[in-house]
């Protein structure tokens, strides 16, 4: 789907890749709805847009909010008057911490953001997307998604969630005008733990970025998501880490196992 003159919504998008979304979408004219839960981040997204503000709103909207995101799809269209498309960006991770030592408030958060904020989104937006010419969902998974990571159990099976959710999402709309695009991104290099609120310390950050082979920027990041999209792309891996981990595991999952538990040793308490 060509994005030129499409209404695309986006979730997290007031800051990382989210922002980097939104940008790069509507220099390839497109109108946008930014969705964020920071209003100040939002503006600043708004600001960064420049002359293509006219083509942005932006909304501050909590996805854990079933009834609110229910509603949401009409707010969109009252402005735009149409919407073709959904960028489920919007995640947060957990503290690298066992889930023997996991709070279930911190569950619960994780859970609700990262699949049912996802799932709400696309259940409320399809509708409105069957009626249209063209549209499209993009879903993004994790690496954690893909592969066990210690210490990041509940946040792996949230993103796992997200890739089958989409999977099926794929099967079910085969044969509609909706396509449905799987990202599975690697390290990116965003402050995503910073921003989740689970740990306001940055070491977690940091031993993220010390276990990716080599992050890819969020702006790199949003440019093959867009691609993908308006190249009606099944699923596609972003970054060279989870493409490397994702060779061995097919080969050895138990080797593969034993190098990331080996990569992640020094940032899980035992």
């Amino acid at each position: 789907m060509n994005v030129q003159n499409k209404t695309i919504v986006v979730t997290g998008g007031g800051a990382g890749m989210g922002r980097e979304l939104v940008l790069n979408l509507l220099s390839k004219g497109a109108k946008v709805a930014a969705v964020d839960i920071n209003e100040l981040a939002l503006a600043e997204t708004k600001k960064l847009a420049g002359a293509k503000a006219d083509y942005l709103s932006i909304h501050l909207l909590n996805i854990t909010n079933r009834e609110a995101v229910v509603k949401f799809p009409e707010e969109v269209i009252a402005i735009h008057g149409q919407v073709d498309g959904l960028i489920n960006n919007a995640g947060i991770i957990q503290p690298f911490v066992k889930v023997n030592d996991l709070d279930y408030s911190i569950i619960d958060r994780v859970m609700n953001v990262d699949f049912y904020g996802t799932l709400d989104m696309t259940k409320a937006f399809l509708p409105h997307f069957l009626q249209r010419p063209e549209a499209h969902i993009v879903n993004v998974s994790s690496m954690g998604g893909l592969f066990p990571v210690p210490g990041e159990s509940v946040y792996g099976a949230a993103k796992a969630g997200v890739k089958l959710l989409t999977e099926g999402l794929q099967s079910e709309l085969r044969n509609t005008n909706v396509n449905v695009t799987l990202i599975i991104p690697g390290g990116i290099a965003t402050d995503i733990k910073f921003n989740s609120g689970a740990d306001k310390n940055r070491k977690d950050d940091e031993a993220i970025q010390k276990a990716v082979i080599k992050p890819v920027q969020p702006s790199k990041a949003a440019e093959i998501i867009i691609d993908s999209m308006e190249n009606n792309k099944q699923s596609v891996l972003i970054g060279t880490d989870i493409k490397a981990m994702n060779f061995i595991y097919k080969i050895s999952p138990k080797f593969a196992k034993n190098l990331i538990n080996k990569q992640m040793k020094a940032h899980v308490p035992d």
